[in-house]
């Protein structure tokens, strides 16, 4: 795969047999990040669990301390008062069955997260075929499906972030801008970390966390000493 010179440059800075620690690849990763835009710092987090069985499933939310720098939009599908108190909260769209035929059959897509009450999963379902794929599925792992509506607006909001297994049993999530101060980034990750950590199945034998990478949008990715994280 060819790469641009930028990446190039931005490459030479990092050891890619060198597994760094936590300050140290996130001062890097935020150095490499030379696009001409405010790219994304993600995380991306090889597991030892195989997601086939459904005990060794990874799937949970964590509010970041200081956001993702992304402004985020939320759909709620609620009922009477709760559609209210969905807008109250700040969502930016709350509605009930209605909305099915405008996401079905004219591709309206214009949410980043969806959020439903348990008594509306019943229409949500409905849309599995079209949402799933998309991991826009209300899922009370998550908190995205409860009656608090208020609680979970907010959450989303302010940072939540959802984090779950691909097919090759990695997580990916975002951790912060490369705008962010090195500082809020570090409390982000740690707090993402906290999470996976403490998200560990117990069926699980063997290492868990197999290797754990920081990487710009555009940018290389940076190995961190996972021995450090456990």
């Amino acid at each position: 795969m060819k790469r641009g010179k930028r990446y190039v440059e931005a490459a030479k800075a990092i050891d890619r047999a060198t597994q760094y620690e936590i300050a140290d690849a996130i001062s890097l990763a935020k150095k490499s990040a030379v696009a001409k835009f405010d790219e994304t710092i993600e995380a991306h987090i090889r597991t030892g669990c195989d997601g086939r069985h459904a005990d060794q499933q990874i799937r949970g939310a964590v509010v970041l301390p200081h956001g993702t720098g992304k402004s985020v939009r939320v759909l709620v599908f609620a009922k009477n008062e709760k559609i209210d108190e969905a807008l109250a909260a700040g969502a930016d769209y709350a509605g009930g069955e209605e909305l099915i035929p405008k996401i079905q059959n004219e591709g309206w897509f214009e949410f980043d997260v969806v959020v439903a009450t348990p008594d509306m999963m019943g229409v949500v379902g409905r849309l599995g075929r079209v949402l799933g794929p998309k991991g826009l599925m209300p899922n009370p792992k998550a908190g995205t499906v409860t009656m608090d509506i208020t609680k979970a607006v907010n959450d989303i909001k302010a940072g939540k972030i959802e984090y779950r297994l691909d097919k090759a049993n990695i997580i990916h999530v975002p951790v912060g801008k490369a705008s962010f101060t090195e500082e809020q980034l570090s409390d982000n990750f740690r707090a993402l970390m906290d999470a996976i950590i403490k998200a560990k199945p117990a069926a699980l034998k063997g290492q868990y966390l197999k290797s754990v990478t920081l990487a710009p949008t555009m940018g290389p990715g940076v190995k961190i000493n996972v021995n450090k994280l456990a």
